[in-house]
Parts: structure tokens; C-alpha cells; sequence
């Protein structure tokens, strides 16, 4: 197992971390809503461009799969993570359309040492994507269980 490099003494308030980018075809959203949310506008072509979309978007639960997936990968899979006892607010702001490619950053807003199990602490974060325009898709703003530092 690697070296952990982030703990709950690391989220300073304030602290932005860059968690990368991914980019999502017309295919995978079509896919994606088709098994878990097949309205028109997510997986029929005709229908989509007929909506006030004016074409396919991605579900905002596929938007919200892709940004965990950066979150583990590029961030989760290298911290003392707890898991999250949830969230507590996400919004999809703009669309997502095929093509489209997402960087994901997550800002530290609180953090707060557990005052029953020393050991851990929770922190508040702000998850946020934009796309390759730099225009906000989706944020995320929820509550992350991380182990304090070994002494």
C-alpha cells in the first residue's frame, strides 16, 4: 500500500485540491442514462433536441459519478479517508453535453476533530466541476470522515 498523503490535518480551510479532468462522450451518457435515467432528454436524439436543452445531456447522477471517480482516483485512494456520513447539497448548474470535459477541484470549508473518537475528524468540502469553458456544472458540498496522523 502507498504512502498516504493526505490527513485530516491537512485540510486547511481554504485549501483548494485539483483532482483532474475527464471527458464524456454523447455514447457514455446515453449509456449511462439508459440503465439508471432514461428521460427523453438524456437518451433520445429527436426528443433531446426538441427539449429545452436542445440536444442529449448527461443525467446530473452520471455528472455526480464522474466527479467521485476523479475524487478516488486523484485524490481518495492516496488520503486516510473514512468515508461520508453524505451530503448536504448538489447542484447542477449548466449542462453536461458529449465532448464536454470536466475538471473537478475540492475546497476544505470546515474541519472539525471528532470530540468522541480522537482519532478521526470530519471535514466539509466543496466539490466543484467546470467545463472545458471554465463555466461551473455541478458542485458538491458534503462531509468527508478522515484518521488523524499517526504519532
Amino acid at each position: 500500500m502507498a504512502q498516504l498523503k493526505w490527513y485530516f490535518e491537512d485540510f486547511e480551510v481554504g485549501k483548494t485540491i485539483d483532482v483532474g479532468s475527464r471527458t464524456v462522450s454523447e455514447e457514455e451518457i446515453i449509456d449511462f442514462a439508459s440503465k439508471y435515467d432514461p428521460q427523453p432528454f438524456h437518451v433520445d436524439k429527436d426528443a433531446a433536441s426538441k427539449s429545452i436543452y436542445g440536444g442529449i445531456i448527461a443525467s446530473g447522477w452520471h455528472t455526480c459519478g464522474m466527479i467521485m471517480r476523479l475524487m478516488v482516483d486523484n485524490f481518495l485512494k492516496d488520503a486516510a479517508s473514512l468515508g461520508s456520513p453524505g451530503v448536504d447539497e448538489i447542484r447542477w448548474i449548466k449542462p453536461v453535453r458529449g465532448g464536454d470535459t470536466l475538471h473537478v477541484t475540492t475546497t476544505a470549508l470546515e474541519a472539525k476533530p471528532s470530540a468522541s473518537k480522537p482519532d478521526r475528524g470530519v471535514v466539509v468540502t466543496l466539490w466543484q466541476a467546470k467545463n472545458q469553458h471554465g463555466d461551473v456544472v455541478a458542485t458538491i458540498k458534503g462531509m468527508g470522515m478522515f484518521h488523524r496522523r499517526p504519532k
